[in-house]
């Protein structure tokens, strides 16, 4: 989030003698999601959750394209179910503190990224896809995992185990035919 801080990566990056040939978008922070009193998102949180989760990746994907051009070939945006719906805010004890709206906006601006990217992209032989997940289990509560398995088609909610498989198919050169892709890994919660 700090100015120049792109150049300093590509800088480092360089520096150790790298030459990456793939970027996976995942950064985050709690602290832009947050919301003031009465549940309110303060437009400062709601603009450094969408320049963290939007507007950084876009600035290191094009960075990175620009810096490695002979070895650069993917980029995995790691998105979330609420890029393409809405949360059930009936799931939530406390909606507007435990679901926040500038997350599901942001996720959903970077679902329209990976598609722009992949687009604009194609020329250099770069694929941009986006994995987005469901729930994690081991990050709620025994109640909220029952809420949430009963509203989800396969019962229940991702185990930590299930997320590599899906980026390592996406990396792959087996997929390369893969691009502006969202791989929806969420045990169908999308399909209802």
């Amino acid at each position: 989030m700090k100015e120049n801080s792109v150049q300093r990566a590509i800088k480092m990056i360089k520096n150790f003698g790298l030459k990456p040939d793939s970027l996976i978008n995942n950064a985050r922070s709690l602290d832009y999601l947050r919301v003031e009193k009465g549940g309110k998102t303060s437009s400062k949180n709601f603009l450094n959750e969408f320049k963290l989760g939007v507007v950084v990746p876009y600035q290191l994907t094009i960075s990175m394209v620009d810096a490695f051009h002979n070895s650069f070939k993917n980029v995995i945006n790691i998105g979330s179910i609420y890029g393409s719906v809405a949360p059930n805010l009936k799931l939530y004890n406390n909606p507007k503190k435990d679901s926040v709206i500038q997350y599901g906006v942001t996720k959903s601006a970077l679902e329209h990224l990976t598609k722009e990217l992949a687009v604009r992209l194609a020329k250099n032989k770069v694929r941009v896809n986006c994995a987005a997940f469901g729930g994690l289990e081991n990050r709620n509560s025994n109640s909220f995992k029952k809420r949430y398995s009963n509203l989800c088609p396969s019962g229940r909610m991702l185990s930590d185990n299930e997320i590599f498989g899906p980026i390592d198919m996406l990396l792959s050169n087996n997929t390369s035919g893969i691009t502006g892709h969202v791989l929806m890994i969420d045990g169908g919660w999308t399909i209802w």
